[in-house]
């Protein structure tokens, strides 16, 4: 195994990626609050963000997708770690951002037209009711329970292999990998937000913990990018 920058430059751009890709739909679409509104007033909102607003989408799931080369590459760059915690590390990364990338892409291809067929002049009260249902069993299904769940599941136990493989490979301060193992922990947690008697309406813990713990995850990642860098 040989050192990259080009490990460190997706740990460095991946968050910063996410991030603006993320608070750039906080501003157009009032992502991810917009959720709790109806769905013809999301599908409202949708349609008036245009061509752009699918675009921020796009680019926002391909995001997702920078994961998977990224988790590969770091299992590269560690040397002496366990073979065995950079396999399964590796191969838990790339599943990471399969589930996030699959949760995402409903917006640029399925919700345009779920926004278009709702406004039609002759769409009928059922078919607005067929197409709320569609658009509620898309979120729950790949929003929740494959993008969050499965995201935040997967990515926490990325976290916590990455950061026991950084300790073991003394490429870096054990602090540093602590912290992804600590990260990771409480990822995990988050990703049982809406799992069994929190399936209705959240476990509030965790969606308190949610936006703080992205945030200390993105600043590990790039603290462990300069880091590897240097």
């Amino acid at each position: 195994m040989t050192s990259s920058p080009a490990t460190s430059i997706l740990l460095i751009v991946l968050p910063i990626a996410f991030n603006a890709a993320f608070a750039a739909l906080a501003k157009t679409f009032d992502y991810p609050e917009i959720l709790r509104r109806p769905t013809r007033e999301i599908l409202a909102r949708f349609r008036a963000g245009g061509s752009g607003l699918v675009l921020l989408w796009w680019g926002f799931a391909m995001t997702a997708v920078l994961f998977a080369p990224l988790a590969v590459l770091l299992a590269f760059r560690l040397d002496g770690a366990d073979p065995t915690v950079l396999v399964l590390g590796a191969t838990v990364g790339v599943l990471a951002a399969l589930v996030q990338f699959l949760g995402l892409m409903r917006w640029p291809f399925l919700v345009p037209y779920l926004a278009r067929a709702d406004a039609e002049p002759d769409a009928t009260d059922a078919r607005r009711e067929a197409i709320d249902v569609i658009f509620q069993s898309f979120n729950r299904y790949l929003g929740v329970a494959v993008g969050e769940h499965l995201g935040f599941l997967l990515t926490g136990a990325w976290s916590i292999l990455s950061g026991i493989a950084l300790m073991q490979s003394g490429a870096v301060h054990p602090i540093v990998g602590a912290a992804g193992i600590v990260i990771g922990a409480v990822l995990v947690v988050c990703s049982f937000e809406f799992v069994g008697p929190f399936e209705r309406n959240g476990w509030k813990l965790a969606a308190m913990l949610t936006p703080f713990t992205y945030i200390a995850w993105s600043l590990w990642l790039a603290v462990t990018g300069v880091v590897l860098l240097f």
